[in-house]
């Protein structure tokens, strides 16, 4: 898999305003800009101009590039929750098998969009106190909690071992997506999408906790 992103054409002024939702027609504009220049090049300006509006357009819908990058945080957690929820339709209903198809999800989340990946978990930019943000990032969180109390049948809030478990099983999957997309675990990104999918269950499922 490349990280390398096309160069996205612009969207020409027509098209940006003929659909009616120029919001989503500049946050779109905004993920191919974070994907080609990275958040530290990133500018209103120049999703402005992929976006072939008035460089006034995005300071208008959300107040500054921050404003930006939150609503792309957002999207981030939404797509992300999406693509575990694919690999959960794949596997085993049973709560261990669902766990560890969500951790999978998690890595392919990653290498499929380093950028906003990126975005969500290192970058101080997106404000997170913001509603639709904090809403989408808890949602991702909690995912990962009733996948615990789902296995264990206590609830993690209310039993410190089974919070532990949910931060165990959350940093190897964060460890090993986060190594992947810097290119640092060069043996597993170099497999076979298959044969890698297996070897992150078998990295992720140790720390799944037995059912009790």
């Amino acid at each position: 898999m490349s990280d390398t992103p096309a160069r996205s054409k612009p969207v020409p002024r027509k098209a940006a305003y003929h659909h009616g939702d120029l919001a989503t027609a500049l946050v779109d504009a905004g993920e191919a800009e974070l994907r080609e220049k990275g958040i530290e090049g990133f500018s209103l300006r120049g999703v402005a101009k992929r976006a072939g509006v008035s460089h006034a357009a995005p300071a208008h819908h959300f107040g500054d590039t921050n404003g930006l990058l939150t609503a792309l945080a957002a999207r981030g957690f939404e797509r992300f929750l999406a693509r575990q929820d694919d690999f959960k339709r794949a596997a085993a209903p049973d709560p261990r098998a669902q766990l560890s198809a969500a951790g999978v999800g998690y890595v392919n989340f990653a290498l499929e969009n380093p950028a906003l990946f990126r975005l969500m978990f290192s970058s101080d930019r997106p404000e997170f106190e913001t509603a639709v943000l904090d809403q989408a990032a808890t949602q991702g969180f909690m995912t990962l909690v009733d996948g615990v109390s789902q296995i264990t049948g206590t609830d993690p809030w209310a039993d410190s071992a089974a919070m532990r478990q949910v931060s165990a099983t959350w940093a190897i999957a964060h460890g090993v997506a986060d190594l992947l997309v810097s290119g640092r675990l060069k043996i597993v990104g170099g497999m076979d999408p298959q044969t890698r999918n297996a070897e992150i269950a078998a990295m992720i499922d140790p720390v799944i906790p037995a059912a009790r």
